[in-house]
C-alpha cells in the first residue's frame, strides 16, 4: 500500500522537471530505440512479405559479404567521410567569418536566409540542376573546350564518383555551417581580444582559444553531415546514375524486392559503425584532455 501511495503522491506533485525528462525518455525510447532494436532483431531472423521466421540465423549477414554488398557499404562510408572532411575545411573558415568577421547585420540576414532556403526544397530539386551543368554539352565542358583546355567533353563530370562528391557538397553544406556558426557566435569577443593583448598570434588564438571553444559545434556539424549522408539516395541516383550505387539506394532496392532481412542487416552494420566512430571520438577527446571542456561547452 505504501508503494501505491508514493506513486499517487508523485502523480499529484511531480518534482520540477521530472515529467519533462520522463516524457522525453518515453518518446525517445518509442521513437528511436525501439525502431533501432527492431532493425537489429530483423537482421537475425528471416523477414519476408509472408511474415517472420523467428529462428536465429546469420544468413542476411552472409549474403551481404557473399554478394559483394559490403562494397556498397564501404563505398558509402568512404564518400561520406571524404565529403564531410571537405565540408569541414570549407565551412569552418566561412562560419568564422560569418560569426566574427562580418559586421553588417543586413548581410548576415541575407546569408542566413540563403543557408536556410535549401531546407525548404526537396532533395531532388537541390541536385537535379547540376545535371545540365555537368553534362557533356553543359557550360563547364563548353567553356573548357572554348578556352582550348580540353579537346573533347569530360565524361567523368557526370555519372561518376567525383560527380557524387560534388553533388553532396551543396545539400549538406548548411548542416555543417550552422552548428559551427552557433558555437562560434557564443564565444565572447573579449576572450579573443585578451588573447591578442597577451601577444598571441592569430594562429595561436585560433588554435588555443577558438578551436577548443567551437569543438561542440564542429562535432555536431560532423555528425549532422556524415550520418544523414550515409542514407542519402537522391544524389547518387540523380548525378551518379547507375554507375555509383550507395547505401540508401541499395537498401531501397532491397526493400522493393521484399528482401527485408538483408536491408536490416546493412542498417545494423551502419549503426555499429556509427557507434564505433562515436566511441573513438569520445576516447580521443579524453586522451587529449578535451572531454571535460566539450561537456562544459554543450552545457552552455
Amino acid at each position: 500500500m505504501s508503494g501505491i501511495t508514493n506513486w499517487r503522491s508523485l502523480l499529484r506533485r511531480p518534482p520540477t522537471g521530472d515529467w519533462a525528462v520522463f516524457t522525453f525518455s518515453i518518446v525517445w525510447c518509442l521513437g528511436v530505440l525501439l525502431p533501432m532494436a527492431g532493425v537489429v532483431l530483423f537482421s537475425f531472423v528471416r523477414v519476408s512479405a509472408e511474415g517472420l521466421d523467428l529462428n536465429f540465423t546469420l544468413n542476411a549477414y552472409r549474403e551481404i559479404f557473399l554478394t559483394g554488398r559490403w562494397e556498397v557499404t564501404a563505398r558509402t562510408i568512404r564518400i561520406a567521410a571524404t565529403v564531410t572532411a571537405i565540408l569541414l575545411l570549407i565551412s569552418f573558415p566561412f562560419a568564422l567569418w560569418l560569426a566574427k568577421g562580418l559586421r553588417s547585420t543586413t548581410w548576415k540576414i541575407v546569408i542566413w536566409t540563403l543557408l536556410t532556403a535549401p531546407f525548404f526544397l526537396s532533395d531532388t530539386a537541390r541536385v537535379v540542376i547540376w545535371r545540365p551543368v555537368l553534362g557533356l554539352m553543359g557550360p563547364i565542358n563548353s567553356g573548357l573546350m572554348e578556352l582550348g583546355l580540353i579537346e573533347r567533353p569530360l565524361t567523368w563530370l557526370l555519372f561518376s564518383e567525383p560527380a557524387v562528391h560534388f553533388g553532396l557538397l551543396g545539400p549538406f553544406l548548411p548542416n555543417m555551417v550552422w552548428p559551427i556558426f552557433l558555437s562560434l557566435i557564443l564565444i565572447d569577443d573579449d576572450l579573443i581580444e585578451a588573447s591578442k593583448d597577451i601577444g598571441a598570434s592569430p594562429w595561436q588564438t585560433l588554435r588555443h582559444v577558438i578551436l577548443p571553444l567551437s569543438m561542440p559545434g564542429i562535432l555536431a556539424g560532423i555528425i549532422f553531415s556524415f550520418v544523414p549522408m550515409l542514407g542519402d539516395d537522391v544524389v547518387a541516383k540523380v548525378i551518379g546514375g547507375q554507375q555509383v550505387l550507395m547505401l540508401g539506394g541499395a537498401m531501397l532496392d532491397l526493400i522493393t524486392a521484399l528482401n527485408y532481412s538483408v536491408a536490416a542487416a546493412m542498417s545494423a552494420l551502419i549503426l555499429a559503425i556509427i557507434a564505433a566512430l562515436q566511441l573513438l571520438i569520445v576516447l580521443a577527446l579524453r586522451r587529449i584532455g578535451k572531454g571535460a571542456s566539450l561537456v562544459e561547452g554543450l552545457r552552455k
